[in-house]
């Protein structure tokens, strides 16, 4: 796999920015949490959040989650 279509992600200032995860999540803290800022929507661990976080566009993010209520990432 190359790199070719990747483009350089965007400078996005998280601080104070409002990360939330899923109702769904267990207490044990293994999750992610997203936040939503500018148009970008930021992927980080709750277990470390020392971390960089996954940038995605708004349409990058909706695709992820369309697929993943459609199935799509089911394996057979």
């Amino acid at each position: 796999m190359t790199n070719q279509h990747r483009r350089p992600a965007p400078e996005v200032d998280l601080t104070g920015a409002a990360w939330r995860k899923s109702s769904y999540s267990s207490g044990t803290g293994a999750c992610v949490e997203i936040a939503v800022t500018g148009g970008i929507v930021a992927l980080r661990d709750s277990n470390d959040i020392s971390r960089p976080a996954m940038l995605f566009s708004a349409d990058a993010w909706a695709a992820f989650v369309r697929g993943a209520v459609e199935g799509e990432f089911i394996q057979s």
